[in-house]
């Protein structure tokens, strides 16, 4: 169940709304408020005691309104399986790519981004958005140099290697990566990899270090550790989850 916003925010939904949030939850159906849906969530005690996003203009809103809810401004969105928010509505699109790569596959979520011509993934948070450019977001896009790495994604590459491709310092490429993505190039570099590895984890019967190799991870060990902080499970064990969910069985509600 999906509230794709909720205006005016300082009015409560109906009785009917509320109930209809709160059975919906309970019997284990997800629950997502895109942007200013948030609110509906939180007047429907969806989100006490939790972490919870919505549009960076709102969060202080948010915050004084619902006390017990633990607003975050700077993420895009945040997932707890059950309950998820995002902040505007270009993060619920980002929110509902994550929800479909949870269910159906880093492929699958591509294939969907690709055909509304979006990045199926965008790294950093909401405030990046929020405030006024200034030179240095627009001094020099990131763009050559990210499908540079792109098509080199298995080779050593270090943050040293990028920045003498790119023709400027590391602390020049940090600040851009900053400003332009809200996460550093080392972080972004390790996203695509795991990215990566998730392709060929689903499409392919490559043994682990095979796919630790092409991806730059150097051995399978590497990328187990990898996994393990970044989606909280192991390689072999999501192959296991896709494989099965292509041949009828159940996916995952989250990565």
């Amino acid at each position: 169940m999906i509230v794709p916003g909720w205006l005016p925010v300082d009015e409560p939904p109906s009785r009917a709304v509320v109930r209809a949030l709160r059975r919906a939850h309970a019997r284990g159906v997800r629950v997502a408020g895109i942007c200013s849906g948030a609110f509906a969530l939180a007047y429907a005690g969806l989100l006490d005691g939790r972490r919870a996003t919505t549009h960076w203009a709102l969060t202080g809103e948010l915050a004084a309104r619902f006390p017990r809810v633990h607003v975050d401004r700077y993420v895009l969105y945040v997932d707890h399986g059950d309950v998820a928010t995002s902040a505007g509505a270009g993060a619920g699109l980002d929110l509902c790519f994550h929800l479909v790569r949870g269910d159906q596959g880093a492929r699958y979520a591509a294939h969907i981004a690709r055909t509304m011509v979006m990045p199926p993934h965008r790294e950093g948070g909401q405030m990046q958005y929020s405030a006024p450019p200034h030179p240095a977001q627009i001094d020099g896009t990131l763009a050559p140099l990210m499908e540079w790495i792109t098509e080199r994604i298995g080779e050593p590459l270090t943050i040293e290697s990028m920045a003498a491709h790119a023709g400027v310092s590391t602390r020049t490429l940090a600040r851009r990566f900053a400003d332009q993505l809200g996460t550093s190039p080392g972080q972004w570099l390790l996203a695509q990899r795991i990215a990566t590895a998730r392709d060929l984890l689903e499409s392919s019967d490559l043994p682990l270090d095979a796919v630790a190799r092409r991806v730059g991870l150097s051995s399978a060990t590497n990328l187990r550790r990898r996994f393990l902080t970044t989606l909280g499970t192991t390689p072999g064990a999501y192959r296991r989850t896709f494989r099965m969910g292509r041949d009828g069985g159940a996916g995952v509600s989250s990565p």
